[in-house]
């Protein structure tokens, strides 16, 4: 079943079993690395799933207000230009997926210090959430949103202080651009429509610096696989849950060989559990193997489970 371990501020560890946000909790005075049989709870959890929504909150909050720190964003023939100046041969957006050729990530160095900050921060929040995530964003699609970005950013000294005490260094900088410099699309980062990028895309809404887990799914995730083995460090996983009918999608983050407390495993996940009216959520970082074993089978990352989507890639690790 799902199980979670936190410490609280007296040195007790509190267990929480859930079936999507955490509904069911207990906290014992335990010693520590000592494992305690949950069985007896599961006959104690609803028959009904948490109403809680992923993205219900940074939906219902979302304003446009946030549009104003946008950076300036490149042109067409600023998008068609290496670092050194000399023109691409070919289309803005060669492979046609809707997301400009400059902004995706083509060298595979870039592609795996982008993999290890969007990560590594998605795991961090699950041991220190920063303050620099928006209270009003932080659901599960929140949480991709606010790794990406700041993924992108350049990490130097104040972005370390802003972030929080606890925040270091991960890996070099993306090079190609970063959010201060020469981003392709400023700060509206996720893809709103489908179809091929246009350079009428960059002022009329086809990005947003708002996507929800459906929108991230449809444009700006490509498919991988419903097998495991074919993951890597930095894809989505996606749920369709069609009973939760404002906010039927959920997205995780899978991180691989988690950056802490890995145990010798690499099927670790991190991903926020949704908010309620009553329910602020919380972030969880658990196993596949545990997943697997989920008291309620629509959430297991299985192939038999119909309500699993699969692993996705983000468009710019293409």
């Amino acid at each position: 079943m799902m199980r979670s371990y936190s410490y609280t501020d007296t040195g007790t560890l509190q267990i929480s079993v859930d079936d999507q946000a955490g509904i069911f909790r207990q906290t014992r005075e335990v010693a520590p690395f000592v494992r305690f049989s949950v069985l007896l709870t599961i006959c104690l959890l609803p028959i009904g799933l948490s109403q809680t929504a992923c993205g219900g909150a940074s939906q219902a909050q979302h304003a446009p207000a946030a549009v104003s720190t946008t950076k300036p964003v490149a042109s067409a023939a600023e998008l068609t230009r290496q670092p050194d100046g000399n023109h691409v041969v070919g289309s803005i957006d060669a492979d046609d997926d809707g997301i400009p050729d400059r902004a995706e990530l083509r060298s595979f160095g870039d592609r795996e210090n982008f993999r290890r900050w969007f990560t590594g921060l998605a795991e961090m929040q699950f041991y220190e959430m920063s303050k620099q995530w928006n209270a009003e964003q932080r659901d599960c699609a929140g949480l991709v949103r606010f790794s990406w970005r700041e993924a992108l950013r350049t990490h130097d000294r104040p972005w370390l202080r802003r972030m929080g005490g606890a925040y270091e260094n991960i890996a070099p900088d993306v090079r190609a651009y970063s959010l201060e410099r020469r981003s392709p699309l400023g700060e509206r980062l996720f893809r709103t429509r489908f179809g091929a990028f246009q350079e009428s895309d960059l002022t009329d809404d086809a990005f947003s610096d708002f996507a929800d887990a459906r929108t991230l799914k449809e444009f700006n995730t490509e498919f991988v696989s419903r097998d495991r083995r074919r993951a890597q460090s930095g894809d989505l996983l996606f749920f369709h849950q069609p009973w939760a009918q404002a906010y039927p999608y959920h997205v995780m983050i899978f991180l691989g060989a988690a950056r802490e407390e890995a145990e010798g495993a690499a099927d670790w996940v991190v991903y926020h559990t949704g908010t309620s009216a009553t329910d602020r959520g919380t972030i969880k970082k658990v196993r596949l193997a545990v997943l697997d074993e989920h008291p309620d089978r629509r959430w297991r990352p299985t192939e038999a489970n119909r309500n699993f989507l699969g692993f996705y890639r983000l468009k710019i690790l293409r």
